[in-house]
């Protein structure tokens, strides 16, 4: 699937290290993985667009919103704001892996 160059990338991130494809492809080898040098270059020009922090804290926060029952109302309010709270982290996930994908 691929996974593992958004892996690598993200570990670049996190050590704010660039993310080129040198860095991406020592990481994937580094644990044992043969580097497809063409996803490599492929994953980096697609993230060099992307906020990488926006993405994540987007990420954070929907799953947080969703866990926060609302304080007034009856049970018909808790299921509408739930079913709403369900497509914002749909939509929130959506848009935060096409803008990681392009």
């Amino acid at each position: 699937m691929g996974l593992e160059y958004i892996y690598a990338a993200l570990l670049l991130h996190e050590a704010k290290k660039d993310i080129d494809e040198a860095s991406v492809s020592k990481i994937i080898e580094s644990v044992g993985l043969t580097a497809d040098k063409a996803m490599i270059k492929s994953t980096v020009e697609n993230l060099k667009e992307v906020n990488i922090e926006e993405v994540l804290s987007s990420a954070v926060a929907a799953p947080v919103a969703a866990t926060v029952a609302p304080v007034a109302g009856g049970e018909e309010k808790k299921e509408e704001k739930k079913e709403e709270n369900t497509e914002k982290k749909a939509e929130a996930a959506a848009t935060g892996l096409s803008s990681l994908f392009g």
